[in-house]
Parts: structure tokens; C-alpha cells; sequence
């Protein structure tokens, strides 16, 4: 892959509406699936599966305490054999389109000697299975029209891709003509613990087999990839080329997928959670593709001055500001203004959880919700619909400095098309965080606001300190704010 260029945020990233030990497996077989592992396959599965060899996978070990001392030599040893260096070539009719993961390693790899009209690309990958499953980046694969895998002994094995998912950026690969290899065990990404060492090994600048040893830096990153936003972040050395290669635990379980790097930043490095792989490696493996269940709202974060005005006792879960006509959510009693607290008994911490914890269950799901009302919880059950891609919002554009003594809260509005007041300008004494320029406000302290006169004589009526949950519409979709009283 080329060289890494300046992370950028990517625009079609917006918020979305729906809610949506490794060990070296050797000649050894995996232990078939459970009963249950069976039962998931067929409920997730409403298509034929083509003809594929079945996918067995290791079952992870219970978690362990790391030892004070372990020899990275050894298991290096151990899990080199189960790691692959991925070529792909790529012909090149005319300008290549983009892809989101290229503002973190760049869209063009480096060309062919004397093929003018092929591009080259290299990545890493991991065998998960000894009949030759191979999970790698979606980034790694896209557009190619002709996959290679470099085994560790220096075997080279042309690779069909089997499955895509650019959601998350994971590939499903399966090598030709390919019985008994070595395989990688998969661990649990929710048991990693951050400071526990881990182990990278990849193909940076095609230099293949490379080993690097760190620690998890951080658990639940966010950084702007996209919807499902939650990365492991380490400190092991990871390079272009690294995409698509796995980062390993101490026992040599598979933990994460080496994916991305932050450009100008020494020994930051990105991995996607090897749950988040198990969530939707059935479907890859039969479909081909990953269908993924909505709620069909829109929502935004709690912050500590919308959960005073909500009388939250914690500015936790995710505020639903509009409801898809007819959707999952309004056929589920859910309305603008509820706080959606947890979906299938995991709390939503923080609103950016809410559409990666709907997302993991395919569509039919019955998802149990639980909602705040005016203070009082409620349980409803939402019947998940497919979901389909939205487009970002339009950002707000900024005004001038409203004259003095506009308004108790330091705001210059003008009547709005459509219904209420256009807030043109903030002034900077404002107490106002929520606002922005060309929001229009519908609601203060749930009563109507017609103009500046309605705004004044509520806001009038409010005690200082006092804070207001205004409803807004910004940029077409419809949204809370809460408004502290100066």
C-alpha cells in the first residue's frame, strides 16, 4: 500500500439514522460447531449458501490473568504460520473512486513493473480455518481483480474473496485448492484489558512476516471511519501494508484487525474488535454480503446540560430527535424527546453506541428497549427492519454578532419558513452551548415558539439557573437543546 497521507474527517460519515489461544491450529482439525453455533447459522441465514466448505471455528478460551513474563519469541513462533501476506492487482480502465480507509493509507499502491494499466496493492491477512478462510480489510481487496496469498513457508495461493463488509472494512478470503493449514484461534476483544501487551504481525511496505509487540492503548475509539466506530488502539508498530493483519494477545488468540494508522502520529495504530468479526462472519461466509437490522430513528448525545433539563440523573444514552413514519422505533411506541438507555440489556453509555449495538443483529430481530419518558422508564420491544445507507445532514452556517440586548440569551432570531424562529446570530456572551447559527427553534420549555416575543415571555417566565430543553430543527432534521437561564 502507498504511503500514508494526512487523516482527513470524512464527510459521509455523519451520524446515521439507523440503528444500526490463537493458536497455530497445525494439522490439527477445530472441534465442530455447537448445537447452538448451528442454530445461529440457520437464523441468520435466509438464502441458500453457496458451495463452500463449512466454516469451524476454534471456540475461545475462558479469560486468564496475563502472566508477569511471557516469551515473545515463542509466540511469535506460534503465530507466524497462521499470518499471510495479501497481493492484489487491480486493472485500470480509469480514475479510481476513493474509498474512506484511503485518507489512512492511501489509494494507490504501487504499480507493476511494465503493466501501465495495473495497479498493485499489498495487505496482511489471517487464516481462520485449516480448509483456508482468510479474514482480512475490505480496503485490501476492494476493486481487485486478481487476489494472492504468500503463505509463511513461501507458498503462493490464488484467493477468491467470498464475502465484503465496508461497514466495518472486513473481507472474507478462501484459497484455492488449499487443505490443512495452519489457523488462528479467535479470543474475545470484550475481555481485552487496556495495558495488556499485544502482538501485531503484518506486511508493512512489503516487508512480510513483520513482528511488533505494544499494548492496548485504548478500548473503544472513535475516529471517524464510519457508523461502527469502535477500534482497539495500540502502540505496536503498524505500517501500510499492516491492513488486514492480526493483533494478538498474549496467549496467541486473535483480539483485533490491524486496520488503520494516524498519519504524523508516532505509535498510534488502529484494530477492529475481533467481536465485532464474529458478529457478522456467518453471513459473509453464506451470503456474501452482511445485512444489518435499524431502528429508525435519528439521535444525538446527552450532554450534561440536556440531562439536567431532561432530569436525567446521568448524561448517559441517546436522545431521539425524529422517528422514521411507520419504522421499527414508532411502531415500538418510541417518540422524539425519549432517551434510549440500553437495546437487549446493554446500556448505552454514550449515544455512538446505540447503532453499532442495533447493527449486530440482522433484520426480524426482536430487540427489547428501554426508553426515559418525562422521567419515568419504559420497556417496548422494536421488530428491526433492513437497514439502508443515509446521507449526512447539511452543516449550519455561522452568523454575525447579534445586537446587544437582543434577546435574555443573547440571540438575534428572525421568523422562520415553515414555523418557528430562525436563530441568526449568537452572541459570544451567550450561555448557549447547544445553538449554532440557522437552528430553528420550535419549542422552549415545551411551549410553541411563534417569534421573538413568544421567545422573550417564556424565557421571562424562567428563574435563573433554571435550564430549558428547547426542540430545534437543524439542517432538516429535528433535534433537542438545552438552554441554561443567565
Amino acid at each position: 500500500m502507498s504511503s500514508p497521507r494526512t487523516l482527513l474527517s470524512s464527510s459521509y460519515l455523519g451520524v446515521v439514522l439507523a440503528l444500526s489461544a490463537l493458536g497455530c491450529g497445525g494439522a490439527a482439525a477445530p472441534p465442530p460447531p455447537t448445537s447452538q453455533d448451528a442454530s445461529e447459522v440457520a437464523a441468520r441465514s435466509d438464502t441458500q449458501a453457496p458451495d463452500r466448505p463449512e466454516l469451524a471455528l476454534a471456540p475461545a478460551l475462558p479469560p486468564a490473568p496475563a502472566p508477569a513474563t511471557f516469551d515473545v519469541a515463542d509466540l511469535a513462533e506460534k503465530v507466524r504460520p497462521t499470518v499471510v501476506n495479501i497481493t492484489t492487482i487491480q486493472r485500470v480502465s480509469g480514475p479510481v473512486v476513493e474509498h474512506p480507509f484511503d485518507f489512512f493509507f492511501g489509494p494507490d499502491g504501487p504499480r507493476s513493473p511494465g503493466a501501465p494499466n495495473e495497479r498493485q496493492g499489498a495487505g496482511t491477512g489471517f487464516l481462520i480455518d485449516e480448509a483456508g478462510y482468510i479474514v482480512t480489510n475490505e480496503h485490501v481487496v476492494r476493486s481487485a481483480d486478481e487476489v494472492t496469498v504468500k503463505l509463511a513457508d513461501d507458498r503462493e495461493l490464488s484467493a477468491e474473496v467470498v464475502g465484503r463488509d465496508p461497514k466495518l472494512d472486513l473481507a472474507l478470503l478462501l484459497v484455492k485448492n488449499a487443505k490443512g493449514l495452519p489457523y488462528a484461534q479467535l479470543g474475545s476483544s470484550e475481555a481485552l484489558r487496556i495495558g495488556e501487551h499485544v502482538l501485531a504481525v503484518g506486511n508493512p511496505f512489503g516487508l512480510g512476516h513483520t513482528v511488533t509487540l505494544g499494548i492496548v492503548s485504548a478500548k473503544a475509539r472513535s475516529i471517524g471511519a464510519g457508523p461502527y466506530d469502535d477500534f482497539i488502539q495500540t502502540d505496536a508498530a503498524i505500517n501500510p501494508g499492516n491492513s488486514g493483519g492480526p493483533l494478538f494477545n498474549w496467549r496467541g488468540e486473535v483480539v483485533g484487525i490491524n486496520t488503520a494508522i494516524r498519519p504524523g502520529a508516532n505509535s498510534i495504530g488502529f484494530a477492529i474488535p475481533i467481536d465485532a468479526l464474529r458478529d457478522v462472519l456467518t453471513q459473509l461466509r453464506e451470503r456474501g454480503k452482511v445485512t444489518r437490522g435499524k431502528l429508525g430513528l435519528a439521535f444525538q448525545p446527552v450532554t450534561t446540560e440536556l440531562a439536567g433539563a431532561l432530569k436525567l440523573p446521568a448524561a448517559k444514552g441517546a436522545l431521539v430527535t425524529a422517528v422514521e413514519p411507520n419504522g421499527p422505533a414508532a411502531r415500538a411506541g418510541i417518540q422524539p424527546g425519549d432517551v434510549v438507555l440500553s437495546v437487549a440489556d446493554i446500556e448505552i453509555g454514550h449515544a455512538e453506541e446505540l447503532p453499532r449495538n442495533v447493527a449486530r443483529n440482522p433484520p426480524g430481530t426482536k430487540l427489547p428497549v428501554t426508553i426515559v419518558r418525562s422521567g419515568q422508564k419504559r420497556a417496548v420491544t422494536a421488530t428491526l427492519s433492513a437497514l439502508a445507507d443515509e446521507g449526512p445532514p447539511p452543516a449550519a452556517k455561522k452568523g454575525a454578532e447579534p445586537p446587544p440586548g437582543a434577546s435574555r440569551l443573547g440571540l438575534s432570531v428572525s421568523p422562520a419558513r415553515g414555523g418557528g424562529v430562525r436563530v441568526d446570530a449568537i452572541a459570544s456572551s451567550s450561555p448557549l452551548k447547544d445553538l449554532r447559527p440557522g437552528d430553528v427553534l420550535l419549542e422552549v420549555g415545551g411551549q410553541p415558539v411563534e417569534g421573538l416575543a413568544e421567545l422573550e415571555a417564556i424565557t421571562r417566565r424562567a428563574k435563573s439557573g433554571d435550564v430549558l430543553l428547547a426542540k430545534i430543527r437543524r439542517g432538516g432534521a429535528t433535534r433537542f437543546a438545552a438552554l441554561p437561564m443567565p
